[in-house]
């Protein structure tokens, strides 16, 4: 292939603008689990691009997803799975779902690699349902997952959103989900930005309301409750947030716009990790634990704090599509051989938005081979007449 020093990409004037490509970041990665902080990435999943269509059950290139996890797990960050990253409920149905977290933790098991597994409701239909239903539903994953040797995310249900009358509607489901869990489970508040039919969930018209539910559900059941993933995109909310849980339970970032400071923390703590981000940045966030792990917490930022911007971009507005910037820069970073999703979701993002994260990408180094990232990109964007 010849060598490529700049790649021509589509600008909003319909014609191109000249990048210079970028020599790869120079990154020293963990082999291990850090010991800093838990971490863990959504892995995303890798469809079959023979078979992949809108409207057709989800189709799975099985070993290149699986090739993913390990690529994690060698990098020492955990693999959060069947989650939103994985395109679940945009495409990944709840038998899919099962089959993922399964084979996930079997591979697992066979490299020591940490997993936490999604459970929702999404076996159920979208007619109305009453709370014993969905409750149900919950314990049937739940009861699934535990008995693959996992532990759970207890994510959200848009069949609670929609058919719960208040708080205690969410106080009475999700107390009886965390009674039957055999393990501390880890709860996820998952905000309307990344899926609007969460609107008003735990069952308040505001942010403080419902954090006022959560922190009470927490504190009732806190030895089931290992800790909690906020999704909200608010910092000031998640570190309010983080200085009243009950001690022992954690605070799982889910903050993409600012996980670099949250996990960095302050005087009075920090976050864990639980992030989409990481899947697209998951060398950074290897080598900045490194650091962190050795005291450096300048260091830390150094390396991280450069990924941010890609991050906002990766899940700005409509958020729930940032799915489709984590398998592009997989795509361009070689990890698949590919640019399809699982139903069709490749078109939730624009041109435009494609050569941003190209450019943004490219500009901290993300690339471990520029010229093959570049070959990708201008085949990708010519095969779309551009």
């Amino acid at each position: 292939m010849k060598t490529l020093t700049t790649i021509e990409l589509p600008a909003p004037s319909g014609r191109r603008r000249t990048l210079e490509l970028a020599e790869p970041a120079a990154l020293e990665t963990l082999i291990a689990p850090p010991r800093s902080r838990i971490a863990y990435a959504a892995g995303h999943v890798v469809a079959d691009p023979l078979r992949s269509s809108a409207g057709s059950p989800a189709a799975i290139d099985w070993d290149a997803t699986l090739r993913l996890r390990h690529s994690l797990w060698n990098l020492g960050l955990g693999v959060a799975e069947s989650m939103d990253t994985a395109q679940r409920g945009m495409g990944l149905g709840p038998a899919a779902a099962l089959g993922l977290a399964q084979r996930t933790l079997a591979e697992a098991k066979s490299v020591g690699g940490s997993v936490v597994v999604g459970i929702a409701t999404d076996q159920l239909d979208a007619a109305p349902h009453s709370l014993e239903e969905i409750t149900d539903a919950y314990i049937e994953q739940l009861g699934e997952i535990e008995a693959a040797g996992g532990s759970v995310v207890v994510m959200a249900s848009r069949h609670l959103a929609r058919n719960a009358h208040g708080s205690d509607d969410y106080l009475s489901v999700y107390g009886k989900v965390l009674d039957a869990a055999k393990r501390p489970v880890i709860l996820h508040w998952l905000g309307s930005m990344f899926d609007p039919a969460l609107e008003g969930y735990w069952g308040a018209p505001t942010i403080a309301e419902a954090t006022e539910t959560v922190l009470a559900l927490i504190r009732e059941k806190r030895e089931k409750v290992a800790g909690i993933k906020i999704s909200l995109l608010d910092k000031d909310h998640e570190v309010g947030f983080r200085r009243r849980l009950p001690a022992g339970v954690r605070l799982f970032t889910g903050d993409d716009f600012n996980y670099a400071d949250l996990i960095a923390g302050d005087e009075q703590g920090y976050s864990d990790a639980l992030l989409g981000a990481f899947a697209a940045v998951p060398r950074f966030a290897s080598a900045a634990f490194a650091k962190l792990d050795n005291g450096d917490v300048t260091g830390f930022r150094a390396i991280l704090e450069p990924t941010v911007p890609l991050s906002r971009l990766i899940f700005e507005a409509p958020t729930q599509y940032y799915k489709v910037g984590v398998v592009w820069l997989s795509y361009l970073t070689g990890c698949q051989s590919h640019f399809r999703m699982i139903a069709g979701l490749e078109s939730g993002r624009s041109i435009l938005h494609l050569a941003d994260l190209f450019d943004t990408a490219n500009s901290i180094g993300l690339f471990p081979e520029p010229d093959l990232a570049a070959a990708r990109a201008a085949a990708y964007f010519q095969g779309q007449g551009l």
